[in-house]
């Protein structure tokens, strides 16, 4: 058996050897740096596999294990998981890659000559050197985290991904937006802290004003006392009183302090228990109305033109 693998791979063996002999390869050397190499690269895949766990580790570390609420730890703990995770990958393929090439040539002159090279490219790429920046003091001041709705760059939505050039949203209808941090001046953050709802009622000017501000106060303590919904409510519903006398309805309006993203469920369902309870009490609740003056020539007020429309019709 000896003989007949002798006799397979002896060919292979020749190959090689001849390949070495006309390239001047010395052999040793080869087997030398091939084995540097593979151990430079498998290092380098430990290191990253070593960055995930502790990317990993911070996700569990900051995880209260409630998954219908997240916390604004869990949410700054996401983001910076998945910014060592992008951040130590392309460290880590940097310096193995320079680390190969030094085996084979000095790399003291190319970094000088990069250090001018990038000097030059700068100034071509002042956009990009500004997403930086940008995006290293967003992450460091913890203006928003994965998972938060914001608005920014005129745009709105849930905060998927966060590098230190751009930030991903995810909007209402499921547009992706990608946003340079340069282009952002302004955040608006809808889940940071506390939330709130300003839910408007408009009421018929008919109506008995302060019975529909009773009625309305009453709902509302009865949505604050609620069992299913006092998690997700931060304090009592508050109804200011009337808010405006609009064109064709006297509005009330009333403020819904909630836990962070918990505003949009509570204001539908407080809208939901108002209009039931309007209907019950028989309060109407308005829509927009026009009233249309038809004048006819040679007739001076709408009550003479109705005058003179009937008689026409008589």
């Amino acid at each position: 058996m000896s003989n007949l693998r002798f006799a397979l791979f002896a060919p292979v063996g020749d190959f090689f050897a001849r390949l070495a002999e006309i390239f001047r390869i010395d052999t040793e050397v080869a087997i030398r740096m091939g084995a540097r190499i593979l151990l430079i690269w498998v290092l380098a895949w430990l290191a990253y596999r070593v960055v995930r766990l502790a990317a990993r580790r911070i996700e569990h570390a900051v995880d209260d294990g409630d998954d219908s609420v997240t916390t604004l730890r869990e949410r700054r703990g996401r983001t910076i998981s998945q910014l060592l995770r992008s951040v130590g990958r392309v460290a880590i393929f940097v310096i193995a890659l320079l680390l190969t090439f030094n085996l084979f040539i000095d790399i003291g002159p190319i970094l000088a000559g990069a250090g001018i090279l990038g000097l030059a490219v700068s100034f071509g790429a002042q956009s990009l050197v500004k997403d930086v920046i940008s995006g290293f003091f967003i992450l460091s001041e913890n203006q928003f985290a994965i998972g938060d709705v914001i608005e920014a760059g005129g745009k709105s939505g849930v905060v998927e991904k966060m590098t230190l050039r751009v930030v991903v949203l995810r909007d209402l209808e499921g547009r992706m937006h990608v946003i340079p941090n340069g282009e952002i001046k302004v955040v608006s953050n809808m889940t940071r802290g506390w939330s709130r709802a300003v839910v408007d009622v408009g009421v018929a000017y008919g109506e008995d004003v302060d019975r529909a501000l009773a009625v309305v106060r009453d709902e509302a303590a009865g949505f604050s006392g609620d069992k299913a919904w006092i998690s997700q409510l931060d304090g009592a519903v508050e109804v200011p009183g009337i808010e405006s006398l609009g064109d064709s309805s006297i509005v009330i309006r009333s403020l819904i302090r909630t836990q962070p993203g918990s505003q949009w469920s509570a204001a539908r369902e407080y809208r939901r228990r108002i209009k039931n309870r309007f209907d019950r009490e028989g309060i109407e609740i308005p829509f927009p109305q026009r009233r249309v003056h038809v004048k006819v020539e040679g007739v001076g007020a709408p009550a003479d033109a109705i005058t003179a429309a009937g008689a026409a019709g008589g």
